[in-house]
């Protein structure tokens, strides 16, 4: 059991670069948050394998869905031009 155990935390750790690499290199700002969304909820799943639940709780509370939420969040407000009571333009 130790050996699967293990297996499965190195495809994840890999998968977790994986992301961390397609977010860094690509263009799309969408996709870039989508993949950093995703190293933190891989990052959930290895530390719920390393028997560490409450630390694996609030990476996914945190890192993976109000971190993403928060940047699509920006994203959209940036691309919609909106500008919180600035009558300059």
């Amino acid at each position: 059991m130790s050996t699967l155990i293990s297996i499965l935390t190195v495809v994840m750790c890999i998968g977790m670069v994986g992301a961390a690499l397609l977010a860094i290199q690509t263009k799309s700002l969408p996709i870039g948050i989508l993949a950093a969304g995703l190293v933190s909820l891989i990052a959930s799943v290895v530390f719920l394998i390393m028997a560490s639940p409450d630390v694996a709780m609030t990476e996914a509370a945190i890192g993976s869905g109000l971190s993403t939420f928060l940047f699509f969040f920006v994203l959209g407000r940036v691309r919609g031009g909106e500008h919180d009571g600035d009558d300059r333009g």
